[in-house]
């Protein structure tokens, strides 16, 4: 229950060998069961077992964020000749949706069956002015367990007056389970031959860069470990990698990135129709927090690839734009999908 004593529901699905557990506060993906290759299932997700570390917590542990994912420069942004000033919760910028983001509200849940899985469909109504944001937006969030095991997270949103937004999911990924302390084991593969390059505050330069010959060129696997401490300016900057990679466009799902666990065989396959995906490595995890399982989340217990349009877009006009007018439907889908090897 939260303070102002509004009920927080658990929804707990089961389909094709996964057990994925959320609440309707924020969201939260709280657990995320997946058997390895011997069939022993594990959580490969970093989470709370009570809803009260959320309430305090500030790290978005697998919840919705929104109205705007990652980071806009200097909290403000321009639409139709009219400036918004956000608020400027990262330094002088603006992160996550402000100080209480999608992340931090109660959504209405709905559990729903298909012929191949079981959902949920999480919705909410953001009312104009909420964090500064122009137009009244309503919103879905739904999270279908599918066979074989498989996510999938379709957003969709309406607006009756331009504005922007960009939604992701921040679950931390560490695909060993609950009893592993660090994914620097883990082999990544991310499927772009560019990124965008980001000033010391982390905004982008507005340079798209390509990845040959840098640490960034994640797209044979790559041991997180190595890549992680690989010397280059922008990592440098970053304290690791907290960067957008630029995917490939495309009327459907295209694959994003491959995560896999060598010592369970559990393998993560990301495919979206965003144009982004952001990978943050867990650098900033430091030990003061202690999740379910009485696991202390270290740094590099958990990675996150947050599928995505690209920060700081507002101001960026090479690329793809986040705008939503009325009359328009905002639509995307990130598929999970786990495997064995």
């Amino acid at each position: 229950m939260l303070p102002d004593g509004s009920q927080v529901d658990l929804y707990s699905l089961t389909a094709g060998g996964v057990v994925l557990e959320t609440i309707s506060y924020g969201g939260i993906i709280s657990s995320l069961k997946i058997p390895d290759r011997h069939g022993t299932s594990a959580d490969v997700v970093l989470g709370h077992d009570a809803l009260e570390p959320y309430l305090r917590n500030s790290s978005y542990f697998g919840g919705i964020i929104g109205r705007y994912a990652n980071r806009i420069a200097n909290g403000r942004f321009v639409l139709d000749g009219v400036e918004h000033q956000l608020a400027q919760n990262d330094g002088r910028h603006h992160l996550h949706g402000g100080h209480k983001g999608f992340d931090r509200h109660r959504w209405d849940g709905s559990p729903m069956t298909s012929t191949d899985g079981v959902g949920v469909m999480f919705t909410r109504t953001s009312p104009a002015g909420e964090e500064h944001y122009p137009g009244t937006l309503a919103c879905s969030v739904t999270y279908l367990v599918l066979s074989p095991a498989t996510v999938e997270v379709r957003y969709d949103a309406v607006t009756d007056a331009p504005t922007i937004i960009n939604l992701t999911q921040h679950s931390y990924f560490n695909l060993a389970g609950e009893t592993s302390t660090s994914v620097l084991d883990h082999e990544l593969t991310i499927h772009a031959d560019y990124y965008t390059p980001v000033d010391a505050t982390l905004i982008p330069t507005g340079q798209v860069a390509r990845v040959d010959g840098s640490p960034f060129d994640l797209r044979q696997p790559t041991v997180l470990g190595r890549a992680v401490t690989a010397p280059h300016a922008q990592l440098s900057a970053a304290g690791g990698f907290d960067h957008n990679f630029v995917l490939q466009r495309t009327t459907g799902l295209a694959p994003a990135a491959t995560l896999r666990d060598p010592q369970s065989g559990r393998v993560l396959q990301i495919s979206t129709s965003e144009p982004g995906i952001q990978f943050y490595s867990g650098h900033l995890l430091d030990g003061t927090t202690t999740g379910a399982y009485g696991r202390v989340f270290e740094r590099h217990a958990g990675l996150c690839l947050e599928t995505q349009h690209y920060p700081d877009s507002p101001h960026r006009a090479n690329f793809p734009s986040v705008e939503l007018r009325p009359g328009e439907r905002y639509h995307s889908t990130t598929r999970w999908e786990f495997l064995t090897d």
